[in-house]
């Protein structure tokens, strides 16, 4: 006999325990379903175990440019890969055990551990039993997606998850990916000191970035020691004695990188392929993504698609939204979309890149006729007094209508400083409204209203 509920959540990442937490908080009886790591990828192998990573990368890094700043440290800069890794797992196991005891804790809430697959429109079967309800919120979002590539059958490989496992520093890593993902994970690791080779298949890095903003970025990184082998148009993979080696042109064959290790970090699947979603009659598209509308709506009543799986967002922050938005719609009668969204998002490199809104590009794509504001991080103060001063902050006005359009701010706290343009994006609100305003001395921020005084 089938066991009922008011709702089932399949799924802990970022957008499912906030939604059963509402839910419950509503008096629902809810069943959250979970097949391994409570968190989802932002937890365990995303977000919060790579920012870690980084800031560790980050601390030897400020340690070998220690005499910059006059300081003296005896000997040379070492580090020790178990502990940084033990010091992820720490910072990684403490937020996935939180939202498992959140989890556990709902007033009105079941957890399942086990592997959910639908069964009708109103029926999810997990470790044997049959669970009913009439919504139903699917929230089981992706993985690394491995690119059909000939001899990688016969070689070991990395993706962002086994990236998690290392414990050791790699002699050189090969990336092959020169995207969001694989540049974080290339700087951070030769910040430990591994040698580093990225391979992309496009003509430069980061491509949904203006050129610009790609250059600046390739520029970082090789000033950093990060070798960038660009064009890759027929990439392969074969091994070569005690490692790798990726063919780069099939043309002439002799265009190979050597390395020890191989990441691949070449894009994102959804984990939608064993769910079970043809007996319920939930639509998806080409690539595995289900549809929804709007309001994160399927095809069908009574299912919804929150997360990555969704193809609307690849963040956590989209993720995190998603509840938000499904929540103000059933709980709050507030007719909320994804289409009141900006597209906001950041590339965690350092400097990082905070961005919102059109590139520059798009932007002039549009037809719009555009003004743009540029500053060099090295006319920033603080960036220059903390001897950060790569980069620069860039943002795109409609000339007619004065509204913000976009923004890229490459550089110290561009992560954080990109959002007083971004509110004032949401706001609706002209350009005139933050070129106008008084920001506090010594700050990146500061210099936001400077360069959107100097518009051409």
């Amino acid at each position: 006999m089938a066991k009922g509920f008011d709702a089932i959540i399949i799924g802990t990442g970022q957008a499912g325990p906030a939604l059963a937490a509402r839910l419950s908080g509503a008096g629902m009886n809810v069943a959250v379903i979970e097949r391994a790591h409570f968190g989802g990828t932002c937890v365990n192998t995303g977000c919060i175990p790579t920012k870690t990573l980084i800031a560790s990368a980050y601390a030897a890094h400020l340690a070998r440019r220690a005499g910059d700043y006059g300081v003296t440290i005896g000997g040379p800069v070492a580090v020790d890969m178990r502990q940084v890794k033990a010091r992820k797992d720490g910072i990684a196991g403490h937020s996935a055990s939180g939202v498992e005891q959140w989890m556990r804790g709902l007033a009105n809430g079941t957890v399942y551990q086990g592997h959910a697959r639908l069964e009708s429109a109103h029926g999810v079967r997990v470790n044997g039993e049959l669970l009913q309800a009439d919504r139903i919120f699917i929230n089981v979002g992706g993985r690394a997606l491995v690119p059909p590539m000939p001899g990688l059958d016969t070689v070991a490989y990395l993706t962002n998850s086994g990236m998690m496992d290392v414990d050791y520093l790699p002699e050189h890593l090969v990336v092959i990916g020169g995207s969001y993902i694989g540049l974080e994970f290339a700087q951070m690791y030769r910040r430990f000191g591994a040698r580093v080779t990225v391979v992309e298949k496009g003509p430069r890095l980061i491509q949904r970035e203006d050129e610009d903003v790609s250059e600046a970025v390739r520029e970082i990184l090789e000033r950093e020691g990060v070798e960038i082998r660009l064009d890759a148009n027929c990439l392969s993979a074969r091994r070569a004695g005690e490692g790798i080696a990726v063919g780069l042109d099939c043309a002439t064959g002799s265009r190979d990188v050597h390395g020890s290790h191989l990441l691949l970090a070449v894009g994102r699947v959804p984990n939608t392929e064993d769910l079970g979603l043809d007996k319920a009659g939930v639509e998806t598209d080409e690539r595995g993504y289900i549809k929804v509308d709007e309001q994160l709506r399927t095809s069908v009543p009574g299912i919804w698609a929150l997360g990555d799986c969704n193809g609307r967002g690849a963040f956590t922050h989209t993720s995190y939204h998603d509840h938000e938005i499904v929540a103000a719609n059933l709980l709050d009668n507030d007719p909320r979309t994804v289409a009141d969204r900006i597209t906001a998002y950041a590339l965690f490199t350092d400097p990082p890149l905070g961005r919102a809104g059109m590139t520059e590009t798009q932007a002039r794509q549009s037809g719009r006729k555009v003004l743009v504001g540029r500053r060099t991080m090295s006319r920033v103060g603080r960036a220059v007094e903390k001897g950060e001063s790569q980069g620069f902050m860039k943002v795109v006005v409609d000339a007619e209508t004065r509204l913000i359009l976009g923004a890229a701010i490459l550089g110290l706290n561009g992560d954080e400083v990109i959002h007083s343009l971004l509110d004032v994006m949401y706001a609706g609100a002209p350009y005139t409204t933050i070129s106008r305003a008084m920001h506090i001395h010594p700050t990146v921020s500061e210099l936001v209203p400077t360069m959107l005084q100097e518009l051409a």
